[in-house]
């Protein structure tokens, strides 16, 4: 009986491997191509939020191109416009100035308009604290006017993630809907997890950028406005400051 079960055993290990030695090899798995997706396909993958998060990256462009060209140093303090204002107030011709001063507008010639209406050529000074108390006055209104414009860029920056979260949510709320009606494919669940992760990184994408243009802008309004208060102070100065008394010669000796 042993020796039966025995030869039964041997005999259905060879007709099992005869039959896998004559089975067809199976086909290789061809690799699976990965689609390309160019930036418009990226797009249009985000969901309607993208559309918003287009428009906050132009509005920060434009921002960022107007806070370049108002704010730069030879913008507020044009060297060539100092040296003339300087010139003809050491010659103490006020009008020439502030004709110079309205041919020109700006922070730094509205500061010394504001500050020549102040000179009271009764007082030996001129009232020069009267005028240094009405520049420090303008350039804290300019430099606050100049931070509105700059604190729009901060404000992309904090809201861009958030919208980049709403379109996360709207994503997971898609592929979560496709799981509840019991669309457990690949395919149904992609097109939620896609939107949801394009969203995230469209929000990331203009927030960086813009939190970094807010830094930059704060520091160069603030840098340029200390700029302007002290080439007025010493537009101040060149009005009231006295003539240099001469030397008396020194007496040859005898």
């Amino acid at each position: 009986m042993r020796t039966f079960l025995a030869l039964l055993s041997l005999t259905f290990i060879f007709v099992s491997s005869s039959a896998m030695a004559q089975a067809p090899a199976e086909p290789a798995a061809e690799p699976i191509k990965k689609a390309d997706k160019s930036l418009l396909d990226l797009y249009h993958e985000g969901g309607p939020v993208m559309h918003i998060i287009a428009a906050c990256s132009v509005a920060t462009l434009a921002l960022s191109l107007y806070c370049f060209l108002t704010q730069s140093k030879k913008k507020l303090v044009p060297d060539a416009l100092v040296a003339t204002l300087k010139g003809q107030l050491a010659q103490r011709d006020v009008n020439a100035a502030a004709t110079v001063c309205r041919a020109s507008p700006g922070p730094l010639t509205s500061g010394l308009l504001l500050a020549l209406t102040k000179i009271n050529p009764n007082r030996q000074d001129f009232g020069k604290t009267a005028m240094e108390n009405a520049v420090a006055d303008h350039c804290f209104r300019e430099e606050t006017k100049m931070m509105v414009i700059v604190n729009y860029l901060n404000t992309f920056a904090v809201m861009a993630p958030m919208i980049g979260l709403l379109g996360t949510t709207s994503g997971m709320i898609t592929s979560f809907g496709a799981l509840t009606a019991g669309k457990a494919e690949a395919s149904e669940l992609a097109g939620g997890i896609g939107e949801a992760l394009v969203a995230t990184a469209g929000g990331l994408f203009l927030a960086i950028p813009a939190m970094f243009l807010y830094f930059h802008f704060r520091g160069q309004a603030q840098t340029g406005m200390a700029e302007v208060h002290k080439t007025l102070n010493d537009l101040i100065d060149t009005i009231t400051e006295e003539p240099a008394a001469e030397e008396p010669a020194a007496e040859e000796p005898a």
